[in-house]
């Protein structure tokens, strides 16, 4: 299963429909389940929700600005071969206020897709669809670029 942890809800109806157009097209593939957590402004609030979710059984995935850079072809062989090794993958896209130390000593890695800052809401279709692009690319599957 992949897990996707979020801190805050859409309320975009644009957003909400990307998503549940993401996650539709995911179910070929692979169990997704989005986790909607409460975002606050105290960081060390979400760090309790965070860490409620975050099981070292799983392979865990910080989505970082910091981390390291990533590409679709690169996340795609990332996937593939943790699943060689873990039953579950968790994505964890932190707050507007990032995340704390803790958070960051506890994953298994730390990625990005850039550095450029956008709003979460959006990152999430983001990440979705290149979760999504990454079994396209490992079932050697046509799709557009």
């Amino acid at each position: 299963m992949i897990r996707v942890l979020c801190l805050g809800k859409i309320k975009e109806e644009y957003l909400k429909s990307a998503l549940d157009d993401y996650q539709k097209r995911m179910g070929k593939y692979h169990k997704l389940e989005i986790v909607e957590l409460k975002d606050d402004e105290n960081i060390l609030k979400e760090e309790e929700q965070l860490l409620k979710y975050i099981d070292n059984k799983n392979y865990n995935i910080l989505l970082d600005i910091e981390g390291k850079k990533i590409s679709s072809p690169q996340l795609a062989e990332l996937i593939d071969q943790t699943f060689n090794n873990y039953g579950n993958i968790t994505f964890i896209i932190g707050g507007s206020n990032g995340v704390t130390p803790k958070i960051k000593n506890l994953v298994n890695e730390r990625i990005s897709f850039g550095a450029i800052t956008m709003p979460h809401g959006l990152f999430r279709v983001v990440l979705l669809e290149q979760i999504y692009r990454a079994f396209k690319i490992n079932n050697n599957e046509r799709y557009h670029k």
